[in-house]
């Protein structure tokens, strides 16, 4: 029957599209007049997201992390068939063989091979050192960009991994240097070297790409890179925000570092809501020491009287 059909063929009635059956039936007679072989219904029934999870036809949200964009098809490691029996015997061992030439053959191409340890390793990198997701996708797009442009042989994966970080961290708006990148996954004396071809790395992808206006390197984000490195609590933060921003415009931030200002207002509003966070780790993440630290909370402190009155949201524990 033609696809174009408004009106059943034999009594003229109009059709009903079955969304269940994927078919287009006669309302008067019931005469099937289109026939699909494609089911538009629901994947599961089951109330449990899990089990719609498994049994699931299509694979989940499109992601730039992964070497195939996540639209692969797998074979299901249950050990049962599609009615639920338990597979034994030579079956099982033919499906424990077809899966295993599957995860080999997805990636067959030295290309392909080095994008998936890339990639792996970007999001190591990112998830190690607290970034959002929304960085590791823009790093994963700037390595797609930079290798079909010019293609990366023969150049380590860890400073590859640790300049596209660096690039999508300013084209986000995050302060994190190509040294405190490679630590996250190498030992500190080995994370210099790194950090150098990173460094060496990043020029040139920015030579071909184009050059990316660099963060402003204000208080705010200052606190936030040091609240997510020393994992602080989110109270703390916000009000260490609030601290700065009704301080900000004194002489205590005058000719001097942001890094270090940010971390006064961090340990003072930690040392407000009772947060115990040593000088010591607020001061290995910002990158200064503990004396001044110590220097900028008297600064801030004695440049002007501030009253600090407490919100429930900020008191609760």
């Amino acid at each position: 029957m033609s696809s174009e059909a408004l009106n059943c063929p034999e009594c003229d009635n109009s059709l009903v599209h079955d969304v269940d059956c994927g078919e287009k039936i006669c309302s008067g007679c019931g005469v099937v007049v289109e026939e699909r072989t494609a089911y538009l219904g629901q994947e599961s029934l089951s109330s449990d997201p899990g089990e719609r999870s498994r049994a699931s036809r299509a694979a989940g949200q499109v992601s730039l992390m992964q070497h195939d964009l996540g639209i692969s098809t797998d074979i299901a490691d249950t050990g049962r068939d599609y009615s639920g029996r338990k597979i034994t015997g030579d079956i099982a061992g033919k499906i424990y063989n077809m899966r295993r030439w599957q995860v080999r053959i997805r990636v067959t191409e030295p290309r392909h091979r080095r994008l998936v340890h890339v990639l792996s390793r970007i999001s190591e990198m990112c998830e190690n050192l607290g970034l959002p997701d929304n960085v590791a996708e823009t790093a994963s797009l700037v390595y797609r960009e930079v290798e079909r442009q010019t293609g990366i042989k023969n150049k380590s994966i860890v400073a590859v991994a640790a300049a596209v970080i660096q690039m999508a961290c300013k084209r986000c708006g995050i302060i994190r240097s190509p040294e405190e990148i490679c630590r996250s996954v190498c030992t500190p004396a080995d994370a210099k070297k790194k950090a150098r071809l990173a460094s060496r790395f990043y020029r040139e992808m920015a030579i071909q790409l184009g050059p990316v206006a660099a963060p402003q390197l204000s208080i705010d984000k200052y606190i936030s890179k040091i609240s997510g490195v020393t994992r602080t609590d989110v109270r703390v933060e916000r009000l260490a925000l609030e601290m700065a921003e009704k301080t900000k415009g004194g002489r205590a931030s005058d000719g001097k570092a942001p890094n270090g200002i940010a971390a006064a207002y961090l340990y003072v509003a930690s040392t407000l809501l009772g947060q115990a966070i040593l000088q010591k780790d607020i001061s290995a993440a910002a990158g200064v020491t503990e004396v001044t630290i110590r220097n900028r909370c008297k600064e801030i402190l004695g440049e002007r009287h501030v009253r600090i009155v407490l919100r429930p949201s900020l008191a609760r524990p």
